[in-house]
């Protein structure tokens, strides 16, 4: 199959650059120090690739994203690092032979894991993120009550999202040790042996967890491509054909805000301006007066946000230049 036989819209990973950033995420954060984040990607295709090179915990933010790595045989040891309040389905995953770990922050949390079954959990910190998480000064209390209750408490997690796409590198740091600093003080009154978080964004600045948490370094977007210095490619565009070309100076390719997560702004289109999207159409015209695409012609476009980008699409093309190599589900897909 060639890659201009792939019908459109469509996920389409370039093989090589996305081997090049697993490889160069691996050389600073090797095997167990790193838990790739799976939502990032949402397919075992990608996963498979990232424990052959020794990360063998993951993270994940949905219950059905647990499940279907369990399935894959990648059930070594699965975080799901978001609160969940029905946990019965986690449960049974842990029943059937897959370690499973859960984050708690409140009471009210850890009573669903208690009786859905989980018997592994991490305190979930605040750290300046206003999401979930307990109060640093109160993981302590909500370890001993977890231990009370017949849990096991690996250790706390934070997750410092806002500092993320921050672009000067030593305001990120300073922001990030202090971060650190409140998860681990909470880390001394929880006990453990796992301090979790981080992302991509902060992968070079984190220097306070056991395991970092990274996801979407794999594929990338343009939002952290946007970061200075940072040597992750972007690996993945979604590929449109163009369906009508305007004498007035502009194009419309059939990817539009049913093919891509939007909350950080339009595609990216190398060598043009992309004008909008509608449900079906992106609209663009070309930059320094270069002539429009022909009728037909295809468009590889790079996505701002690549998590929800991945979330609306059911397969991803592997290429080789110009050759399909395999198909992925993205099989992690849903709830």
């Amino acid at each position: 199959m060639d890659v201009s036989d792939i019908p459109t819209p469509a996920l389409v990973v370039d093989s090589a650059t996305l081997d090049r950033n697993l490889a160069a995420m691996a050389a600073v954060w090797p095997a167990r120090a790193l838990r790739p984040h799976v939502k990032a990607h949402k397919t075992t295709g990608i996963a498979k690739r990232q424990a052959a090179l020794g990360h063998t915990g993951f993270t994940c933010a949905t219950i059905r994203e647990v499940e279907v790595m369990a399935a894959a045989g990648l059930g070594e040891d699965l975080l799901l690092a978001n609160e969940v309040l029905d946990m019965r389905r986690l449960g049974a995953v842990a029943g059937s032979g897959a370690r499973v770990t859960a984050a708690v922050d409140s009471d009210g949390v850890l009573g669903a894991a208690v009786a859905g079954g989980v018997r592994e959990v991490l305190i979930d910190v605040n750290v300046g993120l206003p999401r979930c998480g307990c109060a640093p000064e109160d993981a302590g209390r909500l370890a001993d009550a977890a231990r009370a209750a017949g849990l096991e408490v690996r250790g706390v997690m934070g997750y410092e999202g806002h500092l993320m796409l921050v672009e000067e590198e030593a305001d990120k740091a300073r922001q990030t040790d202090e971060c650190m600093s409140a998860l681990q003080k909470a880390h001394a009154d929880v006990g453990g042996d796992i301090v979790s978080g981080g992302g991509t964004g902060t992968w070079r600045t984190n220097h306070g967890v056991t395991e970092l948490q990274a996801g979407s370094y794999a594929l990338m977007d343009t939002a952290y491509a946007a970061i200075p210095d940072v040597p992750f490619e972007q690996s993945l565009t979604v590929h449109a054909t163009v369906i009508s070309v305007n004498p007035g100076g502009w194009a419309v390719a059939d990817a539009g805000l049913k093919a891509f997560g939007m909350d950080h702004g339009n595609p990216a289109l190398p060598g043009a301006l992309v004008w909008y999207c509608s449900d079906e159409h992106v609209v663009f015209s070309m930059n320094d007066e270069a002539p429009l695409p022909s009728l037909g012609e295809r468009v590889a476009l790079l996505p701002a946000h690549i998590d929800p980008t991945c979330a609306l699409h059911e397969r991803m093309y592997v290429v080789d230049g110009d050759e399909v190599v395999d198909i992925w589900p993205v099989d992690m897909r849903g709830w």
